[in-house]
């Protein structure tokens, strides 16, 4: 394979216009940078880079896995690997590792450290500039001052017109950004649910100056059920209570209506029952004969209740276990939300089944993230919205 190739002296200066104000990535960097710095010495040039190891930063972010070696460690995290030993195999299986990494650093320190360093963010950046190196797809960015510090943390299905409509505001916030901004790194997420749940998590970790520091909670009413004297399920839209334990959540109460109008229609339920009608009689669809006569008892609870519990089944994952599979950064990629017994426990990305079919490889995939009231809100809307989207439920 050697013997007819280029010699390092024909491909030594396209080695340094690629790797210009780059970071290396490699596994066992040091090794790697020492054999391309004996090489340039010996033609007389001294080539310096900064890299980053992703040994190292497998054994920070993922611990406790039996070996470090590229190949047993991208077996254990189910990273599909082709042609193991050889330069675009090893290549390829250290991009898939470290954009793993990436996504379990949620401290975001390898992004910002880089941002502080690179040299060619040491000038004055024009907006401009900016923007023509963003990308349009889905996913979540984040501004930088000078220091590398996170400003302002936000989402968007388009993120090169997001970050042009922050450059081009009047208001306040987006004068403020404009002074301040002085690089703007991303994150590809390919599913919008991915965005909306990192967005969410990371505002509130890293609590950026421009994002509201208590930022409230992203709905404003809930949809709950009681039982009557007559035993029958009633179903009510109210504003959001922290003490009680809602079956789903709305922005607005107009969300929620909505919501259960057509539930009514679905589920065949009673107007009365859901609280769109209210009358000490029958309810107006039962007039019509839409309605079986639950509102006057005239259909047995048991029945009425079943379709009731149909419906708080589907818009609720409580006590459940199952992955939302959603898209990838990638086509050959997918994104894995995991519920684990009604808890949000993290998400990831995934190119085989049997990544999230095996357990332990789904949890080593999984990057841990928070479940609050806001995340779950954010599950159920985007459930609710995307009728087509993949659930797996599991043992």
């Amino acid at each position: 394979m050697l013997r007819n190739a280029p010699k390092f002296y024909e491909v030594a200066k396209r080695i340094v216009e690629i790797t210009d104000e780059c970071i290396l990535v490699a596994h066992n960097a040091q090794f790697d940078y020492r054999i391309l710095c004996t090489e340039f010495r010996r033609l007389g040039f001294e080539y310096e880079r900064r890299s980053l190891c992703t040994v190292e930063l497998s054994k920070d972010l993922i611990p406790g896995q039996t070996s470090y070696s590229l190949g047993k460690l991208v077996r254990s995290l189910g990273i599909p690997v082709t042609d193991r030993h050889r330069a675009s195999g090893d290549a390829l299986a250290t991009v898939k590792l470290f954009k793993m990494l990436l996504d379990k650093d949620t401290t975001k320190t390898i992004i910002k450290e880089s941002v502080r360093l690179n040299p060619k963010h040491q000038l004055e950046p024009r907006h401009l500039d900016i923007i023509a190196e963003l990308p349009s797809i889905t996913g979540v960015y984040y501004i930088h001052n000078a220091n590398g510090d996170i400003i302002y943390i936000g989402k968007s299905n388009n993120i090169k017109k997001r970050i042009n409509q922050h450059f081009t505001g009047t208001n306040q916030k987006s004068k403020k950004i404009q002074v301040q901004v002085h690089a703007v790194t991303y994150e590809a997420t390919g599913s919008e649910l991915v965005a909306l749940l990192k967005e969410s998590e990371e505002i509130k970790r890293v609590k950026p100056i421009f994002n509201r520091a208590l930022r409230r909670s992203i709905f404003t009413h809930a949809l709950y059920s009681f039982k009557d004297e007559n035993d029958y399920i009633n179903l009510k839209i109210d504003v959001a209570d922290g003490r009680k334990k809602p079956i789903t959540t709305f922005s607005n109460r107009q969300s929620g209506k909505s919501f259960i109008t057509n539930a009514v229609d679905d589920y065949n339920l009673c107007q009365k029952l859901t609280g769109l009608y209210k009358t000490k009689t029958s309810c107006f669809n039962y007039d019509i004969k839409a309605c079986e006569g639950a509102c006057i008892q005239k259909e047995s609870s048991d029945l009425y209740n079943k379709r009731v519990k149909a419906l708080i089944d589907k818009n609720s994952y409580a006590n459940k276990n199952m992955v939302i599979i959603d898209r990838g950064r990638d086509v050959d990629e997918r994104s894995a939300i995991f519920i684990e017994n009604g808890i949000f426990k993290g998400l990831g990305f995934f190119n085989l089944n049997y990544q999230i079919n095996n357990i332990e490889v789904l949890e080593s995939i999984i990057t841990p993230m928070q479940n609050n009231r806001d995340t779950q809100h954010i599950i159920q809307s985007y459930i609710r919205r995307n009728k087509r989207i993949k659930v797996i439920t599991l043992d």
